[in-house]
């Protein structure tokens, strides 16, 4: 079983971003004893050089103890390591909730979609649309996300759809997502930045548990740490209707709402795609669909 541990995932997370920045990248010699080097990516006393503290402070960080450690010196070594932004935040979660040593005071992510976002769901007819969670929960969705979304809502669903269970469970994923290999390292990216955020989320660590016993494909994902904001981008998609559709979405966040965001996808005007969403809002307009479970809680 899968645990979401901060401790560990600071450690395992800051030994996998040193491991995959070389010497050469960082600005040092590459070169070690014997004129090669005997470790993959950066040693901890580079870091720690590069990141201007000592290794005896770098390396109680990488093991865990991030009491005291404060916002410069993980703003230094964010730097040393090349992390990106959704890497830099990732880091920044990790160790405020390591130095807390318990579950992080945080609101708790919202599990209903308010009527008033239903509401704009419903208005934007043109376009797929739908509210998802941290974990990757579908809430809500207006009648074409769904109808985009068939295979995800057709499947039995003893609980909210999930992205992630779908992508990882279902036979039906991998003809569905044309880049199944990409849309599958994106999902558990974006689980473990909410993992990063809210660690002590009973749910969170049950769906880690389940999808990384029931598939190596997540687990492998897992154990590289890799994280992503998901905000913007293109989806190819084979549709069991309409057939193949390239769609571009836009995650909007929703302030008022947290943890939740809508994600919209768009097709370039009189393009196939385009034409394969008027066919299917035709389609789904006559054609019931499954809606999903009106409760998230169980």
């Amino acid at each position: 079983m899968v645990r979401v541990d901060p401790s560990t995932d600071i450690r395992d997370f800051l030994i996998s971003r040193r491991a995959r920045i070389s010497a050469e990248q960082a600005g040092l010699p590459d070169f070690g004893y014997g004129g090669k080097r005997r470790v993959q990516g950066l040693r901890r006393e580079e870091v720690a050089m590069l990141s201007g503290i000592s290794v005896e402070y770098y390396t109680r960080l990488e093991r865990g103890k991030a009491t005291g450690v404060s916002h410069e010196v993980l703003d230094a070594i964010a730097r040393t390591l090349q992390l990106d932004d959704a890497e830099r935040a990732h880091l920044f979660d990790l160790v405020r909730t390591a130095a807390t040593g318990g579950p992080a005071r945080r609101r708790p992510s919202q599990e209903r979609v308010r009527p008033a976002i239903q509401r704009i769901l419903d208005s934007m007819l043109a376009v797929p649309a739908y509210v998802r969670n941290g974990r990757l929960d579908i809430l809500a969705a207006n009648q074409l996300g769904k109808a985009v979304y068939s295979p995800v809502f057709s499947q039995p669903q003893p609980q909210t759809p999930n992205m992630a269970r779908f992508i990882f469970l279902s036979p039906r994923a991998r003809e569905f997502f044309v880049s199944w290999e990409g849309i599958a390292s994106d999902a558990v990216a974006i689980l473990r930045a909410e993992a990063g955020r809210n660690p002590y989320d009973r749910r969170l660590s049950d769906l880690i548990g389940e999808l990384s016993t029931c598939s190596d494909e997540f687990r492998v994902r897992w154990a590289a740490h890799n994280v992503k904001f998901h905000r913007t981008g293109t989806k190819q998609l084979h549709h069991p209707i309409v057939g193949d559709l390239t769609l571009g979405y836009e995650a909007l966040e929703l302030p008022a709402d947290h943890g939740q965001r809508i994600l919209v996808y768009t097709a370039k005007p009189a393009s196939p795609s385009d034409d394969a969403l008027k066919l299917l809002a035709t389609w789904s307009a006559t054609t019931p669909l499954v809606e999903p479970h009106a409760d998230a809680a169980h």
